[in-house]
């Protein structure tokens, strides 16, 4: 018919399909808390648990992955994104010292391609089971003549529950508290735009194998982001250290300086020194390929470091230990101080928060 949903473009049965070759990696994600499984119009979860809490908070977090999708749709390489996803939502969630409990996600495309729609989701529930939350639901959504046959974005959103008695942040942080880096497996999930205008303005293709990089220029720039959900989790809760973790920043969006600028009280200050580590390859290189220096990208992107935690300064060897037992390489970058100084020069708060100053000082150790 020439007046069909078919005729205009959408393809409902290649729909069906996608959702049945997802269905089992969705399904690996649900524990005992999860009602009513796979397909229903709402994901249901009980949280009839949530009465033991004295005083619940429900902490809840959403984004995307930005422009790396366009690496992996011109690589054809689609099973890693959701975990970038995840990265990107729970790992949010965390920084407050929630439990992540389930997520829900939205995949925009051109046309269902099964396959390539199954695969997304493979890895979202890769990254969902990886962090110990439920995939409870999503949604996908083919959008003909307004997006390419092969072009498609994710977004999800994730809901958390942490005792508000134990909520971590900026209130928490002392002078003299000891500032943690924790490494990232590289670019993670943000800077991307100027990533893609490195290699457009170098006439580099993403298919290219590069020495410099250590393999084929896409594959290395989808290393998946590092998540740090369960290893921090267990460390917050360790009895050995105590409460020793003050507050964490995501090191995402406005790089280091910024995002943890957000988790510090107002009055104080922290000076972070480069010298404590050397920024991966595929920043030293990229930064070679723009004729640019690592810098001027200090705002873009982690630079190494991923997450940040700020903790009391007698359990902060205590810390490292157990995060870098649970795989999270870690290192002292600072320490708090609210001693009065001039502060010309250093980030103070951001994306609308409040917060303490911060800035790098010194030079990286490549």
């Amino acid at each position: 018919m020439p007046n069909s949903y078919s005729a205009a473009g959408v393809d409902t049965a290649a729909g069906d399909l996608a959702v049945e070759l997802m269905k089992a990696a969705v399904s690996r994600t649900h524990g005992p808390r999860v009602v009513g499984g796979f397909g229903g119009f709402a994901g249901l979860f009980d949280a009839s648990f949530l009465k033991s809490f004295d005083r619940p908070l429900l902490a809840t977090s959403t984004d995307g992955v930005g422009t790396k999708v366009a690496i992996a749709q011109a690589l054809d390489k689609h099973d890693t994104i959701g975990i970038d996803l995840v990265g990107m939502v729970v790992d949010d969630i965390v920084v407050v010292g929630a439990t992540p409990l389930f997520m829900t996600d939205y995949i925009a495309c051109g046309k269902v391609v099964p396959q390539r729609i199954a695969d997304i989701v493979a890895g979202i529930a890769r990254g969902c089971a990886e962090t110990g939350t439920a995939l409870v639901g999503g949604e996908t959504a083919e959008h003909p003549g307004l997006l390419g046959v092969d072009d498609y974005d994710v977004a999800g959103a994730a809901t958390g529950a942490v005792e508000a008695d134990g909520l971590l942040g900026a209130h928490l942080v002392e002078d003299g508290d000891v500032v943690l880096a924790l490494a990232s497996s590289g670019l993670h999930s943000n800077g991307y735009s100027l990533v893609r205008h490195i290699l457009a303005g170098r006439d580099i293709r993403y298919t290219q194998d590069s020495p410099e990089l250590g393999g084929i220029v896409g594959e290395v720039l989808l290393e998946p982001t590092r998540l740090y959900t369960r290893p921090l989790l267990a460390a917050i809760a360790d009895p050995s250290v105590g409460r020793a973790v003050h507050s964490l920043s995501h090191v995402t969006g406005g790089g280091i300086a910024a995002n943890l600028a957000r988790v510090l009280p107002i009055g104080s200050w922290v000076e972070v020194d480069r010298g404590t580590w050397t920024p991966q390859p595929v920043f030293q290189v990229l930064t070679a390929w723009g004729n640019i220096t690592l810098e001027e990208t200090e705002g873009t992107w982690n630079l190494g470091i991923g997450m940040i935690a700020v903790v009391r300064a007698d359990a902060a060897a205590a810390v490292s230990a157990l995060l870098a037992a649970d795989g999270i390489p870690t290192w002292q970058v600072g320490v708090v101080a609210t001693s009065a100084r001039d502060l010309e020069g250093f980030e103070q708060g951001a994306k609308g928060v409040d917060g303490g100053a911060v800035r790098l000082i010194g030079a990286y150790a490549l």
